[in-house]
């Protein structure tokens, strides 16, 4: 017996027009070969769809509630099923704008790419998503795409300068320890100095590295200029000149550093107690009571109160241990050590 012989004709369209047929059994348009039982499971899918659809209780018609959750008989009330999964967005929008501006596919955008992070990245590993290794022509292919996808990012001069300037940023950010935000801060402050054309005439690592300082002064947490130079390639200079520059033309509000601010890090790192901080930022706030930090180094002023203060707490370290940190001399530290506690015992006195 043939294969064919197996399988019945029905009408491809709807079985009513194969009913309606009458019976011929000519290989015509519209028809189409099917096994033995087939059509019968085809109308047991068919009926249970119409019954999904309809309410089990009156056989009414059934709708989704998708404000309540809930599948419920449009008839007679009756609530199917609740509690349903609601896949739309967790924003609300009162109007057309705001439902434009809160409207998102995919990972956020970010000011740390020069993109945005809008385009697509191609891994530089020639694997799979199952982590297997690809052919020789597909390793090929992939090695073209990402030829091709690096010259459409970069297609102008001031992307491949942001490009460049971001990832020093990011790099810079990196080594000093300096959070999400900060970076997010100093790569604002990059493309506003790039869009008011002020990089004619400077380097591009010499913009960021003042941005990067900039940011971090902004945040809350600042790093001093030295450690500034130490991961930058630019010398201290240069980077104080630039941040003198892009601060006035910017009108960036970057308020004097607080030495309290240094305080956390240097004793963290020090190993030392929080009684220390505390005693540390004490002897900082009677300082600034008596006027002793004005025009005196912040990170000096703070490397002094941390080593007071863990004599004071009879904790262990050495004005070299904090000269380490700090990156301070240690006679400057033992000039600040005399002026906090002789601030402190005018205060006392008084």
């Amino acid at each position: 017996m043939s294969e064919k012989s197996t399988y019945t004709r029905v009408n491809a369209r709807t079985r009513d027009e194969s009913r309606t047929n009458d019976g011929r059994d000519g290989d015509s348009a519209g028809q189409r070969w099917v096994r033995p039982g087939q059509e019968e499971e085809e109308e047991t899918e068919e009926e249970s769809t119409d019954e999904e659809l309809s309410c089990p209780e009156c056989g009414g018609n059934v709708v989704v509630d998708d404000e309540h959750g809930e599948t419920v008989c449009d008839d007679c009330g009756l609530v199917i099923t609740e509690d349903s999964v609601d896949r739309g967005p967790e924003w609300r929008a009162f109007d057309a704008k705001e439902k434009d501006q809160k409207s998102r596919v995919g990972a956020p955008t970010t000011n740390t790419m020069h993109d945005k992070g809008l385009s697509t990245n191609i891994d530089w590993r020639d694997r799979d998503a199952y982590g297997n290794s690809l052919s020789s022509n597909q390793r090929q292919k992939m090695q073209r795409l990402r030829k091709w996808n690096e010259r459409f990012r970069t297609r102008d001069s001031k992307e491949r300068n942001l490009k460049q300037a971001l990832g020093e940023i990011d790099r810079m950010a990196s080594a000093l320890g300096l959070p999400e935000n900060v970076r997010e801060t100093a790569s604002v402050i990059y493309r506003r100095a790039l869009d008011e054309d002020l990089l004619p005439g400077r380097s591009i690592e010499g913009v960021a590295t003042s941005c990067v300082y900039a940011a971090a002064r902004m945040a809350g947490v600042p790093r001093s200029l030295d450690e500034i130079a130490e991961v930058s390639r630019v010398p201290k200079s240069e980077v104080a000149r630039t941040y003198r520059y892009i601060a006035r033309e910017l009108s960036l509000e970057v308020k004097p550093a607080d030495p309290e601010q240094y305080v956390p890090r240097f004793a963290s790192e020090l190993g030392l107690s929080d009684e220390a901080k505390l005693r540390a930022r004490q002897l900082l706030k009677n300082a600034k009571e008596k006027g002793v930090h004005s025009g005196k180094s912040p990170v000096g002023l703070a490397a002094a109160a941390v080593y007071a203060a863990a004599l004071l707490t009879n904790e262990k370290t050495t004005q070299a241990a904090v000269s380490d940190v700090a990156d301070i001399s240690e006679v400057t530290i033992r000039n600040r050590y005399h002026e906090l506690l002789e601030a402190e015992e005018s205060i006392g006195l008084a």
